[in-house]
């Protein structure tokens, strides 16, 4: 039995069998794992698409819900305030170039601040006489004046409330020129650093923006919009134009200028802008030397109301308490 079980084991033909089912079995067993992976792989992209898809889908519907939450009453609002002045061509009669001017000066851009602001200057004029016709008449304010002093009051409240709008962007022009004026010669400085580093012009303006934001949030922000309309408007000159235009500072124009003809006519920035520098500096110290030599005449009222009456009365008041202790005063 043992031999007979021998020479089965080791019979060719049954060596060949084993063999070959061994040879399929491993095929099988080597090519199942690629095919069933390749199915997986396959399939979970297909999945991973989806989900990337139907979260793409959430995340702008979520997104235009809530900014059509956001900004629904403020579109209405400003879509009436539009079509008031549109209607009345409000524009054409209170609007110029030098207005715009200004309010790109103040930070405001676009249509809507400008629309905004010839609305309230013919809103504010009727407010403004309302008020006071209320506050002179209802609550009998002014009531020994006759009635044409009343009627004037009310009126100058009109004309108050018609410049209103107009002073306010006028005093934010001014405080936004003076954050940018304080800031400029640090900016220039440091713009000059990163041009001399080997960064390109629109590189130092975006990383200047980042450094000087904590001076002058104004400066960053002018810095970071020509950097934008350096990359995307058709002609260089034009970004540096508006720069000048939105600041309105003589030494933003210089440099802008300076700018210009460095790429125009091909000549290193970095010698231009130092130049540049060196004068913003020298500026800001002949500044500083005005206001120290002007700080004495000023000082000199506040001394001679507050300062001069008190030494007089701790360098004379022991001796009159003296005198009086002596009775030379009753005497």
């Amino acid at each position: 039995m043992t031999e007979g079980i021998a020479r089965a084991l080791f019979d060719p033909a049954f060596l060949i069998a084993l063999l070959v089912a061994v040879a399929v079995f491993a095929t099988v067993f080597t090519l199942l794992p690629v095919s069933s992976g390749d199915t997986l792989k396959s399939r979970m992209r297909s999945v991973a698409l989806e989900r990337d898809e139907l979260r793409a889908k959430q995340r702008a519907r979520l997104a235009a819900e809530s900014d059509r939450k956001r900004r629904g009453l403020r579109e209405q609002e400003s879509g009436r305030i539009r079509s008031i002045v549109d209607s009345l061509d409000l524009k054409r009669a209170l609007a110029d170039e030098q207005t715009v001017a200004k309010l790109r000066m103040a930070g405001f851009r676009g249509q809507n601040p400008l629309t905004k602001l010839l609305f309230f200057r013919l809103v504010l004029p009727f407010v403004g006489f309302g008020l006071a016709a209320f506050y002179i008449f209802a609550l009998g304010a002014l009531a020994d004046k006759p009635f044409f002093m009343k009627v004037f009051v009310c009126i100058l409240a009109a004309y108050a409330g018609f410049y209103a709008p107009v002073m306010y962007v006028s005093n934010r022009a001014s405080k936004r020129k003076q954050s940018i004026q304080r800031a400029w010669p640090d900016a220039l400085d440091l713009l000059l650093i990163c041009v001399e580093s080997g960064m390109s012009v629109e590189a130092a303006f975006r990383r200047v923006a980042d450094e000087i934001g904590s001076q002058s949030v104004a400066l960053a922000e002018e810095f970071v919009l020509t950097n934008a309309e350096l990359s995307f408007l058709q002609e260089r000159r034009q970004a540096y134009e508006n720069l000048a235009a939105r600041t309105g500072l003589e030494t933003v124009r210089s440099v802008s200028q300076a700018l210009i003809q460095a790429e125009r006519y091909g000549t290193p920035v970095s010698h231009a802008l130092r130049v540049l520098a060196n004068e913003s500096r020298e500026e800001r110290m002949t500044a500083a030397e005005k206001k120290a030599a002007a700080l004495p005449p000023k000082l000199t009222v506040p001394m001679i109301i507050f300062f001069l009456p008190v030494l007089f009365a701790i360098i004379l008041g022991p001796a009159g308490i003296t005198l009086s202790e002596k009775g030379l005063f009753g005497n």
